[in-house]
C-alpha cells in the first residue's frame, strides 16, 4: 500500500501539489518536503510548483472578491467569525497579513477575498503575494527537507501510538477554534461614567 502511494506522488505528486498550493496548502509542502527527502521529488522543482500554485490561489480570491461581490457577499454571510477576525488583522497589521495569512490556517481563502473588496492595487498585491508565495513554499519545504529524519520518525510514532496521537490534534484544532471564537467577538465599549455631583443626585 505505501509503496503504491509513493509510486502515485512520484508520478503524480506535481500536480497533486500545485493544486494542493493553491488551496490550505502546508500539508501537501510538508509532505513535499517529505518526498524531497526520500528522494521522490525533486526539492528545487517543489518549491517552484508549491510557490506557483500558491500565488495563483490567492490571486484568484483577491479577485473574486474584486469583481464577484454576490459570491463573496453570501460566502461572507456564512463566515461571519472567520471574517470579522480577517478585519481585525487587516487593520492591525495592514500589507504584512499577505504574508502573515499564509500560515494561519482557515483564513488563506478569506484574507484574500477581504482585500479584494477593498480599493487596495492589484499590482501591488500581485507582487507581494509573489514574494510570499515562494518565500512560504521555500521555508516550508526546505525545513521539512532539512528535518526529514526526524519528521519521518514522529510519523512511525503516531502510527505506533494512534491513541495519543488522535487527542493530540484534537486539542490543536480545539485551541485554534478557541482562538478565532475569541478574536472575532467584538469588545464591549468602554462606558462613560459622568461625574456625580450633589446637583445629579435626586432627594
Amino acid at each position: 500500500m505505501e509503496e503504491t502511494l509513493i509510486r502515485l506522488l512520484s508520478e503524480y505528486g506535481y500536480p497533486i501539489l500545485f493544486v494542493w498550493s493553491m488551496m490550505e496548502g502546508e500539508l501537501g509542502l510538508v509532505m513535499a518536503g517529505l518526498l524531497s527527502h526520500t528522494g521522490h521529488m525533486n526539492v528545487f522543482l517543489a518549491i517552484f510548483v508549491a510557490g506557483v500554485g500558491g500565488f495563483v490561489g490567492d490571486q484568484f480570491w483577491f479577485y473574486v472578491g474584486r469583481y464577484n461581490k454576490k459570491y463573496t457577499l453570501e460566502f461572507f454571510r456564512s463566515h461571519r467569525r472567520k471574517v470579522a477576525l480577517a478585519h481585525l488583522l487587516l487593520k492591525k497589521y495592514g500589507w504584512p497579513i499577505i504574508f502573515i495569512q499564509r500560515y494561519l490556517y482557515g483564513l488563506r481563502t478569506i484574507i484574500p477575498m477581504a482585500i479584494g473588496t477593498t480599493r487596495y492595487d492589484k499590482r501591488k498585491f500581485a507582487l507581494i503575494n509573489l514574494i510570499s508565495a515562494f518565500i512560504w513554499a521555500a521555508l516550508t519545504i526546505v525545513l521539512t527537507y532539512v528535518f526529514g529524519a526526524p519528521i519521518l520518525e514522529l510519523i512511525k510514532l503516531a502510527k505506533a501510538h494512534w491513541y495519543f496521537a488522535i487527542p493530540f490534534g484534537g486539542a490543536i484544532i480545539g485551541i485554534f477554534y478557541y482562538y478565532v471564537n475569541k478574536a472575532s467577538k467584538p469588545k464591549p465599549k468602554p462606558i462613560r461614567r459622568e461625574s456625580i455631583n450633589d446637583d445629579n443626585i435626586q432627594k
